[in-house]
C-alpha cells in the first residue's frame, strides 16, 4: 500500500490541565518547555494537579499529532511506536484507527509495562509546559519499523523528541537509513529548545548530509544554529536541511523552498492553549505538499490551522474544520 508519510515517534496519553505560575513555581516545574519525569514525579505530580483541572486528553505525542492532523487535511499516513498493554495503550490504539492511520500494532504486539503520558499544563498565558514520563516508549526498537510502509510513502516524518532516550536513538537512525536508500524524502522536527540545548550533537550527527524538510520555532533555529536572529538562522539553517520552515508565534513563518524564502502572515487571534501548534503546523504543511501544493500554498494551508487550533484546548481539529480551512485557502 502507498502511502504519503510514514510517521515514527513516541506514543503519549496527553493530559492537560489548566494552572496557575504560582502553582508551577509551587511544585519546581519549568515553565514552558519540556521535561522528562520518571514515574514517581509524574504520579506526584498527577496528585498534586487533581482531576478537577482536567481540560483535555487525547492521544498524542508530537509525530502522531502531526499525523492524525496530516490525515484530516487529506495525506494518508502509517505511525509506528510502541504502547504496553493496558486500558491507555488499547485507547491509543483505538484513536490512531479511528483518524485513519495505518499502524505497526497490526504487526508487533502491545508489550508489558506502562503506556508512556504526557501532563500538559497550560498557564494564563497560553504557554505549555510538558512533563513526559515515557513508559514502554524507551522500548522502541527496529522491530517497531514497518519497512514495507516506510519504503512506500514519500515522506518520513520524525520528531527530535526520540533522541533523548539512548536506547531509543539506533531506531531513527535505522528509519533515516531505509529512507535514503529508498529515496523516501526525510522531514524532522526539533522538537522543544530542551531537546537542542541537551542533545545538539545527535541532531547533528542524525541530519548529516542534509534532511529534505525540517521544522522548528524561532527558539529552537537559533539554538540550532548558534546564531542571534532568525535571519542569520535561516541562512545557517541551509547547511542542515534542503528546505525548512520556521514558524514565529504571532508573526507568522519562514519558509526556504530550496531557491528562495517565503514569509507566511498569520491572522490575529486570542490563543488559549499553544499545545500542539507545531505539530498542527508540521502535518498540515506535509499534507499540503503531499498534495502536490506549493510550498506557499502548504504554509498558508498550516498557518491557518495552526492559528485555529490554538484558540481551544487540545492539539486537534475535527475533520470538518481541516475541510473548511482547505476550502478557505484555495487559490
Amino acid at each position: 500500500m502507498q502511502y504519503d508519510i510514514y510517521g515514527l515517534g513516541s506514543a503519549l496519553l496527553d493530559i492537560e490541565y489548566d494552572v496557575t505560575v504560582e502553582f508551577m513555581q509551587q511544585h519546581d516545574i519549568q515553565k514552558g518547555v519540556m521535561t522528562l519525569v520518571d514515574d514517581a514525579r509524574q504520579a506526584q505530580l498527577i496528585d498534586a494537579l487533581g482531576s478537577s483541572n482536567v481540560t483535555e486528553k487525547a492521544s498524542g505525542g508530537s509525530a502522531a499529532n502531526s499525523l492524525i492532523a496530516a490525515q484530516h487535511f487529506g495525506a494518508k499516513g502509517f505511525f509506528s511506536s510502541k504502547v504496553a498493554n493496558d486500558p491507555m495503550g488499547q485507547d491509543y490504539l483505538a484513536a490512531l484507527k479511528k483518524a485513519g492511520l495505518g499502524t505497526n500494532y497490526d504487526h508487533h504486539e502491545p508489550g508489558p509495562g506502562r503506556t508512556g503520558s504526557c501532563l500538559v499544563m497550560v498557564t494564563d498565558d497560553a504557554d505549555r509546559t510538558m512533563n513526559t514520563y515515557l513508559g514502554i516508549s524507551i522500548e522502541l526498537s527496529e522491530k517497531e519499523i514497518h519497512a514495507p510502509a516506510l519504503q512506500n510513502s514519500q515522506y518520513l516524518y520524525t520528531e527530535g523528541y526520540l533522541l533523548a532516550t539512548p536506547e531509543v536513538r539506533p531506531v531513527i537512525f535505522k528509519a533515516f537509513e531505509i529512507a535514503r536508500a529508498t529515496n523516501v524524502k526525510i522531514a524532522l522536527s526539533l522538537s522543544d529548545p530542551f531537546m537542542i540545548d541537551c542533545f545538539k550533537d545527535h541532531f547533528v550527527e542524525l541530519v548529516g548530509s542534509g534532511v529534505d524538510m525540517m521544522f522548528c520555532n524561532e527558539d529552537e533555529a537559533k539554538m540550532f544554529t548558534g546564531t542571534q536572529d532568525v535571519t542569520a538562522a535561516a541562512e545557517a539553517m541551509k547547511h542542515y536541511a534542503r528546505t525548512f520552515a520556521i514558524t514565529l508565534g504571532a508573526e507568522g513563518s519562514l519558509l526556504f523552498d530550496g531557491q528562495s524564502f517565503i514569509e507566511i502572515p498569520t491572522h490575529k487571534v486570542k490563543a488559549i492553549d499553544t499545545v500542539g501548534a507545531g505539530d498542527m503546523y508540521a502535518g498540515a504543511f506535509l499534507a499540503g505538499l503531499c498534495q502536490g501544493k506549493s510550498f506557499a500554498e502548504s504554509g498558508t494551508l498550516a498557518s491557518h490551522a495552526a492559528t485555529q487550533v490554538v484558540t481551544r484546548y487540545g492539539p486537534r481539529l475535527s475533520k470538518q474544520e481541516a475541510l473548511d480551512i482547505i476550502n478557505a485557502t484555495k487559490v
